[in-house]
């Protein structure tokens, strides 16, 4: 199974692209989609959407992964961010792919084992578990862990017990 993951945001989105046996997922690509603070944020969608599209078109996954929507405490940032999910999906929507939702926590109790672990933690454990040679950015590294987090979830003895893990 190949399966792109994203963290979207209007101005970095992370993305990455992972297949293979959950255990040891192989590394397709990963990094951050930049669009500068001077775009407005309707062409920061339509660079996000075109990125992605793209990316499909060369990668051609199976399925596609997404953070969920989390809770902020401005309304201004949640709006920003669902449209940002929006151009996501819409991309994965155009060329009928199933979309599938993580929760942060779920995603980092599966690469870290703690739900409430920093981005630093998760970006540590992201390199080691797949043998990066650098660091990935923040929002490379939570692509990557959305991704195993997904590839976990698909395997159906690694769903039971990722399912235990977070009751």
């Amino acid at each position: 199974m190949r399966v792109l993951s994203i963290d979207p945001a209007v101005r970095n989105t992370g993305y990455a692209v992972l297949e293979g046996d959950p255990r040891k997922p192989t590394v397709l690509a990963f990094d951050v989609i930049s669009i500068p603070s001077k775009i407005p944020q309707s062409a920061a969608l339509s660079a996000i959407r075109t990125h992605l599209v793209n990316i499909i078109q060369k990668f051609q996954p199976d399925e596609v992964a997404v953070e969920g929507i989390i809770y902020v405490q401005s309304h201004q940032t949640a709006i920003s961010m669902g449209a940002a999910r929006a151009a996501a999906l819409i991309a994965a929507a155009d060329h009928g792919l199933h979309v599938y939702e993580y929760s942060p926590k779920k995603v980092k109790s599966a690469v870290v084992g703690n739900g409430n672990a920093d981005k630093k933690q998760v970006a540590f454990m992201v390199r080691a578990l797949l043998g990066l040679a650098e660091t990935p950015p923040s929002d490379a590294a939570d692509a990557l862990a959305i991704g195993m987090a997904h590839l976990q979830a698909s395997d159906p003895l690694k769903a039971k017990l990722l399912e235990r893990r977070l009751v």
